[in-house]
């Protein structure tokens, strides 16, 4: 007895070493994850029945005079000889993952091979692999809610298999004591060595989920790093900018041979081997990249032939075609090169999966923002272009009348409406302008308010000696000086006055509007530049779209900030960052 649990023992070892490879095939994955199919559960029956019959190739043959024989079995035995194998771990594990169907077959596959090579016992052999699978399978329905049977378990449960085969032995052989002789011989070591082989199987099960797992992880955080590092580049408004940064980033990051990244028609950006030949602009040919953008899914190319080059030579044999959709179309196919079709692992896989998925969803993201900013972007200054027509009327009624008696100060107003007018008019176009055009254009304001109420009104406007290289959004500040003009002249008949001042400070412009008017109503003061008051006296609608605009297109950072003064009047103050960047195509020139 002790010699044979030995020999088994040193089969196990040979079995084991074959289950660790049947572990690392692609379709091992889908019975982990309990993906079911008639097709891949047949496919399985017959992985594990074969396994069941490497298993008995291995086995060890018991003579009637109790001697063991190291041979392998391979053919047929005598009649008088037993097959003791370890079939029936290959076959437990088949019902376990796969559930009765694969278990039932994978029994089937194995119990007839061992009928086939007779001996002793041949029918009890036969009966209980399949038996076996069977009961196995409706086992694991038990622990189903688990996703792999925990060692202690599948000890528990390894030891039931053998002691049914000694049942059957003891069942269907009644002839005589040699079969009790043969029981007591071989029942303690199929007992040890089944139950401690499906231990050990379902820890390396544990142990390759756990791979699995940890690629898995590893994969989506890199693929997610490299998706928010790629989001300024995706920013940019030139494709082939976005190209360029997302080349150069995932070629230093993931140490590819080469990086692409193509539109439907042209190479836009190359990086890595093969630039000599892997031109910018060069056609896109290779149909399974074709296929990649028709089909919007992830192609994989394992063969030189599907990445057609030009250079006999190109070392470049191997890639992942990944195609980068924003709104259900493809803008853009990213390409991994390898040098060789083995350096595809799984991981790489997942990661340009994760990848391209962070990155389609992050460009459907950018567009939708993108559309929503431009919309609100155009309503605002469309609402900032309408000159108003009561100040406009107003202000020709006094150039009339001043032709008659100040000609050249007609003459200046004149110039002053004709810059006012003239740059609402250009608002449209632009989204931030120089801080000296603002203050021009509030000059302009300024200077026909002012005369409109000579005597009755004052603006002091105070400006830093350098103000260049300072951007603001356009007809910010007049809207703000034209609300403080309406609450300083609405109850005060004389003194009225207005302050505009700016000053620099740490690394920002701080402008403040001050009146010394009535100041905002209570109830209004709270809300007056987050909500539109439609129709209020307050002028909320003009602040309202004012700070709508300097959030939109400087941050949070440039709100304003409002409130009442207590000696009287109201103050309106908002801050822009000094070394705000221009941004190309905003700027009015």
């Amino acid at each position: 007895m002790r010699d044979l649990t030995i020999m088994l023992f040193e089969r196990l070892g040979l079995l084991l070493v074959i289950a660790f490879v049947l572990t690392r095939t692609p379709g091992f994955k889908s019975l982990l994850y309990r993906e079911f199919s008639w097709r891949m559960s047949l496919v399985h029956a017959v992985v594990f029945g074969i396994f069941g019959i490497a298993s008995t190739v291995t086995g060890i043959i018991i003579t009637e005079e109790a001697e063991i024989l190291r041979a392998f079995v391979i053919f047929p035995v005598e009649d008088s000889q037993l097959i003791v194998s370890l079939s029936l771990v290959a076959i437990v594990i088949a019902g376990l993952l796969g559930g009765p169907i694969v278990g039932l077959g994978a029994g089937l596959i194995a119990g007839i091979h061992l009928m086939f090579l007779g001996g002793v016992g041949w029918l009890a052999n036969g009966l209980v692999n399949p038996l076996t699978g069977l009961l196995a399978g409706m086992t694991a329905r038990f622990f189903s809610n688990e996703r792999v049977i925990s060692p202690l378990k599948a000890l528990f449960i390894g030891v039931f298999p053998p002691i049914l085969q000694m049942q059957l032995f003891l069942i269907l052989y009644t002839d005589g004591e040699g079969m009790v002789d043969i029981v007591d011989q071989i029942g303690l070591p199929l007992v040890l060595s089944n139950s401690l082989a499906i231990a050990i199987f379902t820890t390396m099960i544990g142990v390759v989920m756990k791979e699995q797992e940890n690629e898995a992880a590893l994969a989506t955080r890199q693929a997610l790093k490299i998706a928010e590092e790629a989001l300024p580049f995706l920013k940019k408004d030139s494709t082939i900018d976005v190209a360029d940064g997302l080349a150069d980033l995932l070629y230093e990051r993931l140490k590819l041979a080469a990086v692409s990244v193509t539109n439907k028609q042209e190479v836009l950006a190359h990086k890595g081997l093969g630039d000599k030949h892997h031109r910018k602009g060069d056609r896109v040919i290779s149909p399974l990249a074709l296929k990649a953008i028709e089909s919007k899914k992830i192609q994989v190319s394992y063969a030189k032939s599907d990445i057609p080059c030009e250079h006999e030579r190109c070392p470049l044999e191997a890639g992942i075609m990944i195609p980068v959709t924003e709104a259900e179309d493809v803008s853009y196919l990213i390409t991994f090169y390898f040098r060789k079709s083995q350096h595809i692992s799984p991981v790489e896989l997942m990661m340009a999966e994760g990848f391209g998925q962070y990155i389609s969803n992050q460009l459907t993201v950018l567009t939708t923002e993108k559309l929503k900013a431009n919309i609100r972007d155009a309503e605002l200054r469309n609402l900032q272009a309408q000159i108003n027509p009561h100040f406009l009327f107003n202000t020709l009624q006094l150039i009339a009348s001043l032709f008659r008696e100040d000609p050249k100060l007609a003459r200046h107003l004149t110039l002053q409406l004709a810059s006012y007018m003239r740059f609402n008019l250009r608002l449209v176009s632009k989204s931030l302008v120089e801080l000296e055009k603002e203050c021009e254009h509030v000059l302009a304001y300024t200077t026909i308010i002012q005369e409109r109420f000579r005597n009755r009104l004052q603006i002091d406007f105070h400006v830093p000696e350098d103000v260049s290289n300072i951007y603001i959004p356009p007809s910010t500040i007049q809207p703000l000086v034209e609300n403080a003009v309406q609450h300083g002249l609405k109850n005060v008949a004389d003194h009225a006055k207005v302050e505009i001042s700016m000053e620099k400070f740490e690394g920002e412009l701080f402008i403040t509007i001050c009146d010394n008017g009535i100041g905002f109503p209570k109830h209004i003061l709270p809300i007056v530049s987050h909500k539109p008051l439609v129709g209020d006296q307050s002028g909320g609608t003009g602040i309202y779209n004012v700070n709508q605009r300097l959030i939109q297109l400087i941050g949070e950072s440039a709100r304003l900030h409002i409130r009442n003064i207590p000696s009287g009047g109201s103050e309106v103050s908002f801050s822009i960052p000094i070394s705000i960047e221009k941004v190309e195509g905003l700027v009015m020139g």
